[in-house]
């Protein structure tokens, strides 16, 4: 499923922002030689985070679900200066691939990539965050959620990638989709928790932006 219209998505991406030099090589890079590149924020969501981040001048970020680190990059764009963002991922194949990016983009010293499995990380991490962004196994989604939530400041932000799974969240779903289920558990419990305030954007394959309050 195209999650815009071919010809709309063109005219949407011809008046945002360009993509860095550097993002738009990651790109290239993550369609020719990495598999599922869909799973790739891209041009349009990526200036989103990019500016949803410059917007918020967050000084610490969490990221659950890497890939090949175009969503770090933007995310870190916005960072206020001494900000670090810490981006956790189970695949360490993508890792030197990541971490190649991380310094061509000039954050080497901002983001810390971690492999591994984010239930188990986040407890031991020792800050807390003003954005976490997650894009990872739609199961844990609610996992994810309940674990982060005292680790955001008040007034913090997080943000679910994929909330609209291709239009599948307004179908009749099968008993086994364990992933549409989820995320319509997560997208009505995130609805009815009156610690948030939340709006879920159409943008891409639909992002949830919560702010705690």
């Amino acid at each position: 499923m195209e999650f815009l219209d071919k010809e709309l998505d063109k005219y949407v991406c011809a008046h945002t922002e360009n993509e860095p030099s550097v993002l738009k090589e990651l790109n290239r890079d993550t369609h020719v030689n990495v598999l599922k590149p869909r799973m790739l924020s891209g041009h349009f969501q990526g200036r989103v985070l990019s500016l949803l981040s410059h917007m918020i001048q967050p000084l610490d970020i969490l990221e659950i679900g890497t890939y090949t680190g175009y969503s770090a990059i933007c995310l870190a764009e916005g960072m206020k200066a001494g900000g670090h963002l810490v981006t956790i991922d189970i695949n360490e194949e993508l890792k030197e691939m990541v971490l190649d990016y991380i310094e061509k983009s000039g954050n080497a010293g901002k983001i810390k990539p971690l492999i591994g499995d984010a239930i188990e990380i986040i407890p031991s991490l020792k800050r807390e965050f003003d954005i976490v962004f997650i894009d990872a196994d739609k199961s844990n989604y609610i996992s994810y959620y309940n674990i982060v939530f005292d680790k955001v400041r008040p007034g913090g932000y997080i943000i679910f990638d994929n909330v609209l799974w291709s239009g599948k969240v307004i179908k009749e779903v099968k008993p086994n989709d364990k992933d549409t289920l989820t995320l319509l558990e997560l997208n009505k419990l995130i609805h009815e928790d009156h610690r948030v305030q939340e709006v879920l954007f159409p943008i891409r394959d639909g992002l949830l932006v919560a702010r705690k309050k």
